[in-house]
């Protein structure tokens, strides 16, 4: 029997308080955003069926939801819409991936203004997506020139973004000097102890590459971003790049925690040097294109993910359907597809199936159906849970 506040109130202990508490106020809003900030709950809750248990194991970013696919500059500097988070990445069947996903869907339908209906058809959408792109058995990938609906609106949207505006968004400019805006949405006061070990990491990734001084560290914040991730070790880092003060660039590092999937796992792990080093591989191996100065980085003991913050990264606005369900529809499909790509790219890598295991599976014709019916059975799971964290949260369980 699981308690569900202790459960949470467990895996959170020890993060920074004030942005935990943010995160735990987050997570009070709706079901959805409560989905968002537990994912060891969700997984812990996953039933045994053969279509979980049995199905091929694959490389997945493990916390797969509506919110969880978006649009980031690669180190080529083309734009792409792809998975984006892969904190809690892990080798598991491939269905841990897409009954996530497919939960989102059922969840989301209240702030979506969906029928169950309509998020049932949606769901269906992103299945036969994925069983067709897994059944031709080749990887591609959506950019700017390949997208087309929400998504393509969102990447052509993009397309005028450019660095000062997005500096601006987030900084202070004093003549040629910026500083970070500390405005307790985005960003939060360092100590000086966080500044100078921050500054020192820094300094020596700069002083391996052809171009030190564009790592010259001007300016360091704590990083208020995301929801499950709220409250663990997260900076911004403003960085001279290519001259103050409209060629300064952000910097994001985050500490890498273990994945909450491998404890409720039975397929072995590789022996990871660091969390991060997980987190950087399987994000290498299953997107196209990897982001902008993507790397695994240790400061003292803990290890932590080094990436670029741009002006091309965002999210499809799914709230603007304007109620045309084929919208929405179009979404799904790229979903379905950029997740049955992104399992073929990775497939045949330290323990995961090969291309031909994943094709043989998408073309077995009973999971699909059984998938949607345990999606809306986990669905009613975390109502249920978020009732009960909503209750406790109110009576102050959660004040810090």
């Amino acid at each position: 029997m699981i308690d569900v506040v202790e459960s949470i109130r467990t895996y959170n202990a020890k993060r920074d308080p004030e942005r935990l508490s943010r995160k735990y106020a987050v997570m009070r809003h709706d079901p959805f955003s409560f989905l968002r900030g537990t994912c060891p709950l969700f997984y812990a809750r996953l039933p045994a069926p053969k279509v979980l248990a049995k199905s091929p194991p694959t490389w997945v970013c493990g916390d797969l939801h509506l919110e969880n696919m978006g649009s980031y500059k690669g180190d080529n500097r083309l734009v792409y819409f792809d998975l984006n988070d892969f904190d809690e990445a892990a080798l598991a069947p491939c269905t841990w991936e897409l009954i996530r996903l497919l939960s989102s869907v059922h969840i989301a339908a209240d702030s979506l203004q969906l029928s169950t209906e309509q998020a049932d058809r949606l769901c269906g959408h992103f299945l036969s997506s994925y069983v067709a792109a897994l059944r031709l058995g080749k990887a591609r990938w959506i950019e700017r020139d390949t997208a087309t609906g929400m998504v393509g609106d969102l990447l052509g949207g993009l397309r005028g973004r450019l660095r000062p505006p997005f500096l601006d968004s987030r900084t202070e400019r004093k003549g040629r000097l910026r500083k970070l805006r500390i405005d307790g949405k985005r960003a939060l006061a360092v100590t000086e102890k966080q500044r100078e070990k921050v500054t020192a990491l820094i300094k020596r990734i700069g002083a391996k590459e052809d171009n030190p001084a564009f790592y010259r560290v001007l300016d360091v914040a704590r990083r208020i971003a995301g929801t499950g991730s709220l409250g663990i070790e997260r900076y911004a880092i403003l960085v001279e790049g290519k001259g103050s003060p409209d060629g300064n660039y952000l910097l994001d590092l985050k500490q890498a925690i273990p994945s909450s999937l491998v404890p409720h796992l039975s397929i072995a792990q590789p022996g990871w040097s660091s969390e991060a080093e997980r987190v950087v591989t399987v994000q290498r191996r299953m997107q196209a294109i990897s982001p902008a100065f993507f790397r695994a980085v240790n400061m003292g003991r803990k290890s932590y993910v080094l990436r670029g913050l741009q002006p091309t990264a965002d999210r499809v606005a799914l709230t603007e359907w304007d109620g045309k369900l084929e919208r929405l529809e179009g979404v799904l499909e790229t979903m379905g597809k950029l997740t049955a790509w992104s399992q073929l790219r990775s497939s045949g890598r330290q323990g995961s199936a090969t291309a031909d295991q994943l094709i043989a599976f998408s073309e077995k014709r009973r999971w699909p159906a059984e998938l949607r019916t345990l999606a809306r059975d986990a669905t009613k799971q975390v109502r249920r849970d978020w009732k009960t964290y909503a209750k406790a949260y109110d009576q102050g369980a959660f004040k810090l």
